[in-house]
């Protein structure tokens, strides 16, 4: 954990020139503003730096628009895509009037949630790790006007890809079996490697890269487990080294849920476990090598589902890849073994330390401080409350006869139904004031008007293939 006198050493040692400031809005987009780097200075980890918040999405109006941002000294590295050695630093954002930390700061929220863990007694430390996924295309248009409105997708790995010269589809992944296939029908695998090596260089763990199950170019790369706010840090570092070294290459990278009809969609299945005094609490002789206090953590997710489903699946995209098939985990129910279910436990180790929840209705479009925020929240009620998350789900979702089906709860259908579970059942969200009514009524407020009504309001594509000659 470096401090400012070390940060300042780290500079002066990589001749650094330029300080970049990266902060997050409540979308979950990471912002930045550069400075000299001679305005470093260990005073400024305690002042920070003034700048104009008005335009940041969700945050505050133009007559309170002042910030500050704090610079976190343990989030220090070396920029490795300027030319010029910059110093990245991740900052709190801080109300300049009170000099108390602003609501409306994702990163903030996910702190809180921290320390609430810590006034419940429950644990000490929780631990989230998540497997982003995402498609690498050659090419990407997309417009929409009053009287027109159209996407199109060039990419060497899709069979689809008609649009390329030399038409070469010889090794193209098929729909839905792309999963771990050896080059040539792996394009990428020197690109997955490049931008593995270049999170290594930026002090990030790193456990695997493969090639995902859509055609495409959709690919993974695993991170280690960290702590929340740091997973979440890192999270942000990883979209922006993958779509840069994507760049590099002549590429676009996108984390949309679902960007191609028909194949697999984008998931970012979120692994979470429970420490205290360095002991991990997941593990027991309960179901699956799970402790009690795991079953309940399991629980507060499968009761608050739906609510969580409105910040872990935050787009109107994100409901194009929660339905049925697809291995798309829409049911609310665990499962060791079953992938359709939301809560699945992992048995690839029987280490006590490697006990642990897998999330997996959340996608990479989500802000990933306000997500893993949101799922601890969960947890810790379901703890408190000894919340029962009944049998497991261990048949296959697809065998099971319509009585047993309706048994078993499912995520919402649309972002507009998954706001509507969150106006609903939010004040688990509120505990300790990790969250408050005024920044999830701003962010409600902001998916109902920018996205919801938005989309609902223009006309789609398909719609004139299926109703221009009625």
């Amino acid at each position: 954990m470096a401090d400012p006198k070390t940060v300042l050493e780290f500079a002066k040692s990589h001749d650094a020139k330029i300080l970049d400031l990266r902060f997050t809005d409540i979308p979950g987009l990471w912002h930045h503003v550069s400075y000299p780097i001679d305005q470093l200075t260990e005073a400024s980890f305690r002042d920070g730096f003034g700048i104009d918040g008005s335009s940041i999405r969700g945050w505050a109006a133009i007559h309170e628009s002042d910030m500050l941002l704090k610079p976190d000294p343990a989030t220090n590295l070396l920029d490795p895509f300027t030319e010029i050695p910059t110093l990245v630093l991740i900052c709190d954002v801080i109300d300049p009037v009170t000099k108390q930390p602003y609501d409306r700061d994702p990163r903030y929220i996910a702190r809180k949630a921290e320390m609430y863990l810590h006034s419940t007694g429950a644990a000490d430390r929780a631990c989230f790790g998540a497997e982003a996924e995402f498609f690498i295309f050659d090419n990407v248009r997309f417009d929409q006007r009053e009287q027109y409105g159209f996407y199109f997708i060039d990419a060497e790995e899709g069979r689809w890809n008609s649009g390329r010269e030399e038409n070469n589809l010889g090794y193209r992944p098929r729909y839905k079996e792309g999963y771990f296939p050896v080059p040539p029908t792996d394009h990428y695998q020197d690109l997955r490697s490049e931008m593995v090596l270049t999170m290594q260089s930026c002090g990030m763990n790193v456990e695997c890269h493969h090639h995902e199950v859509a055609s495409g170019g959709q690919t993974e790369i695993d991170l280690k487990f960290d702590s929340l706010v740091r997973s979440a840090d890192k999270m942000l570092l990883y979209k922006y080294i993958v779509r840069n070294v994507a760049n590099n290459y002549g590429k676009t990278v996108t984390f949309m849920p679902k960007p191609i009809f028909g194949d697999n969609g984008n998931g970012m299945h979120t692994h979470q476990s429970l420490w205290k005094s360095g002991e991990p609490l997941f593990a027991g002789d309960g179901y699956s090598g799970m402790s009690q206090l795991s079953l309940w953590y399991i629980g507060g997710l499968l009761k608050h589902g739906p609510a969580l489903s409105a910040i872990i699946a935050p787009t109107t995209n994100s409901y194009k890849r929660l339905v049925p098939g697809f291995e798309a985990p829409v049911n609310l129910a665990y499962s060791r073994r079953n992938r359709s279910a939301a809560c699945r436990i992992p048995m690839y180790s029987a280490s006590p330390a490697a006990k642990r929840v897998e999330f997996r209705p959340p996608d990479p479009s989500c802000n990933p401080y306000m997500a893993f925020a949101a799922m601890l929240m969960a947890g810790l009620d379901g703890i408190e409350n000894k919340m029962d998350p009944g049998p497991p789900l261990d048949k296959d979702i697809y065998e099971l006869d319509p009585e047993e089906l309706a048994s078993v709860p499912s995520m919402p259908g649309s972002l507009e139904e998954a706001l509507e579970e969150l106006e609903r059942d939010h004040a688990f969200l509120l505990k300790g004031d990790v969250f408050t009514e005024e920044l999830l009524r701003t962010f409600v407020d902001y998916k109902r008007s920018k996205e919801v009504d938005a989309i609902r309001l223009r006309p789609h594509p398909y719609e004139f293939a299926l109703y221009y000659d009625i």
